[in-house]
């Protein structure tokens, strides 16, 4: 069996989704924000050779941001529902729902490519090799591989979106015995100021498409210096 890439994602419904980024963008522009984190994300991961894609999905596709161009991102994949009491239990039920080896990341990382996703995989497949950790740079993390599903039974007493989860994760991982490597540090969007730096490395991708939109809103101190002036502009993909 192939290895999996796991994306475990919210529907980005207005008011619902990246609500960390209201003000200075509407409920509609954060939402079309996710919805092109999101959309990234899925395109990256179909691109990523010798895998299968797994979308553990919660909230309701036809109430999103951009629900035709996300079904379509979605068409052929396998989309299971999210299941459990909070983040934790959630993300440790879909690793169980997923058979063999697997990738997990969210819709926050929309910089991930197939060649970063195919490198974690490789180091999941080392020799004496269990898990694979993704650090984020605001203390979380933003992949989790693991070689067996019950390996995810760790995340249950895990608290998320703390500073420390990321810490706190590889604690208990290697509180179960577990041998875990360590891939790439990334930023997840979770401010505006995330979404504008991640954006300005992502020249023509809908996600710097959707950031653009709201880039005249923002006050000057609310983005990076010069934000608006560096964020190339975006080449729009034509949806067929």
């Amino acid at each position: 069996m192939n290895p999996a890439i796991l994306v475990v994602a919210k529907a980005p419904v207005p008011g619902q989704a990246k609500t960390r980024l209201t003000p200075p963008a509407t409920p509609h522009q954060a939402a079309a924000i996710a919805a092109a984190s999101l959309h990234d994300t899925l395109s990256a991961a179909r691109a990523t050779p010798g895998t299968r894609l797994v979308v553990a999905l919660t909230g309701d596709l036809s109430q999103s941001a951009d629900t035709v161009r996300l079904r379509r991102a979605l068409y052929g994949c396998t989309v299971i529902s999210q299941r459990g009491n909070g983040f934790a239990q959630r993300l440790a039920n879909a690793h169980a729902d997923v058979g063999g080896p697997r990738l997990q990341l969210g819709m926050d990382t929309p910089q991930v490519t197939p060649a970063l996703l195919a490198d974690c995989l490789r180091l999941l497949a080392q020799r004496n090799t269990d898990a694979v950790l993704g650090p984020a740079a605001d203390g979380g993390w933003w992949a989790l591989g693991l070689c067996k599903p019950e390996y995810a039974a760790a995340l249950a007493t895990v608290p998320m979106s703390q500073t420390d989860t990321g810490e706190r994760t590889l604690s208990a991982l290697r509180d179960k015995g577990l041998v875990v490597r360590i891939a790439p540090e990334l930023s997840d969007v979770d401010t505006m100021a995330d979404a504008v730096a991640v954006a300005r490395g992502l020249p023509g991708s809908y996600f710097a498409h959707a950031v653009t939109a709201v880039l005249p809103c923002l006050a000057p101190a609310a983005t990076p210096a010069n934000a608006a002036a560096h964020l190339p502009a975006p080449t729009v993909e034509v949806a067929r």
